[in-house]
């Protein structure tokens, strides 16, 4: 298996530190409202990069953090009038609720930042003893970042040419830093804001110290992947590197990095201004959530992804395909016989078997799930063409089995109970029983009516065109 690591700029074979063991941390959302689609993206992919990790037998130690002390949680709190943590405490398990109905697994742990702050401090107090760090006179503790001889590895940037401007943590001025690029460890509490005691003021952390502390609680000094969005790659996950490394001694901080690309809508940076602001129960309004997975995990992580209306079309289109030759597995297993497994269909599953390792073969070159969701039509295209009438419960099965195996290490969810059928779904069939009937194939078509009307789905011919309604 390679990964394309942003460290190197190159793929690497992937080789675990731990035999047969993951190690693996991705930076989670600032939980002040509802996530958007853009932090659907790493959350899906990442999700989907457990899920195959773990189909190939590897024990996978999956940390993704909340981050739930910020200012816009702060913010949004002063607003409302209530305790940030009330804030950060409804959207969590806002995010959790959305996370679900993606079919994204939780991870093995999911850190709060505010009960790890004694490790923040620890760690702080450590990168002062060793030099890293001090103390100005507000309060507010500094990291030396050119005491750090590779800062800039990750981003590849050169140090000289970095502008403290670039920086989005500055809580005071350039004045009492000893250099314009040193970046907050711990800053001294304003009016209003959650503190915590610390040796050096009653403060609170910078967010980067929170990830290094919390990687290293639950996944040791040194991790095997590091991930996220490309728009943290720096300044980020460069502190990170720089806080992590010079406290511990150990390096590499993360063998992998893996980074996504940005996800725009309609071709532009989505933003609140350019008002194409999206969160995921906007889009969930309109859509399967199992279509919005479909769509993100239909490029490959590192090309930029555009999301439009046309282009959800197409992935519920998609999606529904996958669907709709499953509905057809079962609707023909409950009608099959218990006949034994005939020679020819012993080789066509055997001819079926090759789709996972194409499938295989794609994913284990960084994780292209693009191509793997291509793997899995070229199944969905064998099955269409294979299911012959008196075909045997033991062929069917292994059919199913198949596809079931592939589309659960991307995680969608293809056959549902008959009650949650989706619209589209239902929408999708109908579709396909008008289109067979005008290609004069009447047998596909009363096969289609058959299934739903298994499935509780009433079919109305009128002159306006096929309407249908679930029965009573």
């Amino acid at each position: 298996m390679k990964i394309y690591n942003t460290m190197s700029k190159q793929k690497e074979e992937f080789v675990t530190i731990e035999p047969g063991k993951v190690r693996m941390y991705v930076c989670g959302p600032t939980v002040y409202n509802l996530i958007h689609i853009g932090n659907a993206r790493p959350m899906i992919f990442f999700d989907t990069v457990r899920r195959y990790f773990e189909y190939r037998g590897l024990e996978v130690n999956y940390v993704s953090n909340f981050t739930d002390v910020d200012d816009k949680i702060i913010k949004a709190a002063n607003e409302e009038g209530v305790d940030s943590s009330v804030i950060s405490e409804r959207y969590i398990e806002e995010c959790k609720k959305d996370m679900a109905s993606l079919n994204i697994k939780p991870a093995t742990t999911h850190p709060k930042a505010t009960l790890e702050i004694d490790g923040m401090i620890d760690m702080i107090s450590t990168l002062v003893e060793k030099g890293y760090a001090y103390r100005a006179e507000d309060g507010t503790v500094y990291y030396r970042t050119r005491k750090f001889k590779d800062y800039g590895k990750l981003s590849h940037k050169d140090i000289d040419e970095l502008r403290s401007g670039e920086r989005d943590l500055l809580v005071t001025g350039e004045d009492q830093k000893e250099d314009p690029l040193d970046f907050v460890l711990w800053k001294p509490k304003k009016e209003g804001e959650p503190y915590w005691e610390s040796p050096w003021c009653q403060g609170r952390p910078g967010w980067h110290i929170e990830c290094s502390v919390m990687s290293r609680k639950y996944l040791g000094d040194r991790m095997d992947i590091h991930g996220g969005g490309e728009d943290l790659i720096f300044p980020h996950h460069e502190n990170e590197i720089a806080q992590s490394e010079a406290a511990t001694g150990e390096e590499p901080f993360a063998r992998y990095w893996m980074h996504n690309a940005f996800l725009n809508i309609d071709s532009h940076k989505m933003s609140k201004s350019a008002g194409n602001f999206f969160t995921v129960r906007d889009i969930l309004k309109k859509y399967d959530p199992q279509v919005l997975r479909f769509f993100m995990l239909s490029a490959h992580y590192r090309n930029p992804l555009n999301f439009s209306a046309e282009l959800m079309q197409n992935a519920e289109n998609g999606y529904n395909r996958i669907v709709n030759c499953g509905e057809d597995l079962d609707f023909k297993l409950e009608k099959a016989g218990e006949s034994p497994l005939t020679g020819d269909e012993e080789k066509l599953l055997g001819e079926a078997g090759a789709f996972r390792d194409d499938f295989i073969r794609v994913m284990d070159d960084d994780l292209n799930t693009a191509d793997a969701i291509s793997a899995v039509f070229e199944l969905v295209r064998f099955i269409n063409s294979n299911m012959p009438e008196g075909a045997s419960k033991a062929y069917l099965s292994g059919l199913k089995k198949l596809l079931t195996e592939l589309t659960d290490v991307l995680g969608l969810i293809i056959f549902k109970d008959r009650e949650g059928l989706s619209d589209a779904g239902i929408d999708s069939l109908i579709e396909e029983r008008q289109q067979a009937r005008k290609e004069k194939n009447f047998k596909r078509a009363d096969e289609i009516r058959d299934q739903l009307k298994e499935m509780g789905i009433v079919l109305e011919d009128t002159r306006d065109g096929v309407r249908w309604k679930r029965a009573k």
